[in-house]
């Protein structure tokens, strides 16, 4: 054997350890968090960079976004703190929703890594947080201001000593501390316990540093999504969403031109809706993302993400856009955007390859505050996902998170956390569109205040009114519906106040259908009835199916 076969060995094993060591990161974030949103849904990213910022790996969960937006956003750390004035303990912390991942929700902490005295290199997560004060995680502010705390890049510890002046800060602003520190010192934590078993890696393999790894890596990666890309006929390729216009908010129009110039993909949004007056403002960290994630869900889902998978995807929005959010806009709902991406980018790219239908895509995740019997404030995201889109080959998943992958959390684990009662989740019969392949389902949950005071609910449910589209014949899915039990006025976005003894009745949206519903198979039409995944009523109608014929 060679000896550059051994080192290609060598690289290959030390590229899957510490994608291994980054899920275990990953892990400790979920096994030692506060927030349900961490430790049941996985809300979170974790990474490991280079001595430039770039990522040379990422954990197997986490979220797109998280993650994506993660591979931008440590250079801004280091153009703040240069690795060489960084010492080992030093921890960097910040939610600033244009250096991060889009929003104040979303606390970014970064730790260089020490090996034989030397940094070199950096890991780093991302977590979900609660509450970051102001008007609470939803779509309602006018400006980033109002939305809440904003930290920029700073020192949250120095030599292992955490600073207690900016946990104070952070702690005066929330309005539920305990919970919103007890995920940051699991950050910290499982950053430090990161870093050490990368340097326990080095060690076993007798190197001092990881940067001819991480060249080695990133070249590797590049030139085989840039193959990839070289592959595809170029051109210029067009595709465009409308989303829902209640709310007082105008109609949302996303447009895309994908373009195929040799071994690079130029993702351009010109045209799109320019920002709006509500939460739902994009960065551009965030909408680069999504978008990039739509081209290597597609051309390279058997690729490790790193710089190198990212590099020949370049992706444009309009300063002002919707896309292309300028401070100081307000970007708490970023995801009701953002998560309709990989759809947008499909579309463009049906014309080239066999794609899902659209799904329902962005996950309904009210934010309900309120106060118990004890007056203990307290706050909880709910996150619930509508259906995915049918495939060429296959139906739709029902009540799945795509893009973003988190996960529902289990109904006890709600309750236990907060005084709300889930009193109905199912899945939603006739949601997912008719097809050859059936759209995946919708579900309709039920919640309800545990007690005889009112709950704050944030809203944030999009495709009311703009279903998600059926492709090669297929049927649309079901539009969502956001009310009250008590028929009180409910709007999709925005701050509301539920009436003790009212319930929240949400019925997320299916996702659409995928070829001619009259080529579905007639075994599994009767499968659905039998299920109660479709109706008999609308089995007739839809696919001309009946017990009888």
């Amino acid at each position: 054997m060679s000896s550059t076969q051994k080192s290609r060995i060598a690289t290959d094993l030390i590229w899957n350890r510490l994608i291994a060591i980054l899920e275990d990161q990953a892990q400790n974030l979920i096994r030692t968090a506060f927030s349900t949103t961490t430790r049941e849904s996985g809300d979170l990213s974790a990474g490991f960079f280079d001595r430039e910022g770039r990522m040379i790996a990422q954990a197997l969960t986490g979220t797109p976004g998280h993650v994506n937006s993660m591979a931008r956003a440590v250079v801004h750390f280091l153009d703040a703190y240069p690795l060489a004035t960084l010492a080992q303990g030093d921890v960097l912390l910040s939610n600033d929703p244009w250096l991060c991942s889009g929003h104040l929700h979303d606390f970014t902490l970064v730790t260089p890594v020490f090996h034989c005295g030397t940094a070199i290199g950096l890991v780093a997560n991302t977590i979900h947080v609660v509450d970051i004060g102001g008007s609470g995680f939803g779509a309602g502010a006018g400006d980033v201001f109002e939305e809440g705390l904003c930290l920029p890049p700073l020192k949250i510890a120095r030599a292992g000593e955490i600073d207690a002046s900016v946990t104070q800060i952070i702690a005066a602003n929330v309005r539920d501390a305990a919970q919103v520190l007890g995920d940051l010192h699991s950050s910290l934590l499982s950053n430090e316990r990161a870093g050490e078993r990368i340097g326990a890696l080095l060690d076993e393999f007798a190197i001092r540093d990881v940067q001819e790894v991480a060249e080695s890596i990133i070249a590797r990666t590049q030139a085989t999504v840039e193959a990839r890309i070289a592959a595809l006929p170029d051109g210029v390729y067009e595709n465009s969403l409308e989303l829902d216009s209640d709310s007082g908010m105008e109609r949302v129009r996303l447009k895309l031109k994908l373009i195929v110039d040799g071994s690079r993909i130029i993702l351009d949004f010109g045209g799109t809706s320019a920002m709006q007056p509500r939460g739902v403002n994009v960065v551009m960290n965030y909408t680069s993302a999504y978008a990039a994630f739509g081209i290597n869900c597609l051309l390279n889902a058997d690729i490790p993400c790193n710089h190198g998978s990212l590099q020949p995807i370049e992706v444009r929005a309009p300063a002002g856009s919707i896309l292309n959010a300028t401070r100081p806009a307000a970007v708490s709902a970023r995801h009701m955007i953002g998560h309709l991406l990989p759809d947008l980018v499909f579309g463009a790219l049906s014309q080239l390859l066999p794609v899902p239908a659209e799904g329902a895509g962005l996950i309904w995740n009210p934010s309900i505050r309120g106060t118990d019997a004890t007056g203990r404030r307290f706050t909880i995201v709910a996150f619930h996902a509508g259906g995915a889109g049918a495939l060429p080959h296959r139906d739709g998943w029902s009540a799945t998170a795509f893009p973003s992958g988190v996960r529902a959390a289990p109904v006890e684990a709600l309750e236990a956390a907060v005084p709300i009662l889930v009193r109905r989740k199912e899945l939603r019969a006739d949601s997912g569109g008719a097809g050859e392949f059936r759209g995946g389902l919708g579900q309709v949950m039920e919640i309800a205040g545990d007690g005889d005071m009112p709950l704050n609910v944030n809203a944030m449910f999009d495709r009311t009114d703009s279903p998600p589209r059926g492709r090669g014949g297929g049927g649309d899915g079901a539009c969502g519906v956001a009310s009250l039990r008590s028929g009180a006025p409910f709007a999709s976005k925005g701050p509301q106040v539920m009436a003790s003894g009212d319930t929240l009745i949400l019925q997320l949206p299916g996702g659409a259908g995928w070829g001619n519903p009259s080529t579905r198979q007639r075994d599994a039409v009767a499968e659905d009835v039998r299920q109660g995944y479709v109706s008999p009523a609308a089995a007739a109608a839809l696919y001309g199916y009946s017990d009888d014929s």
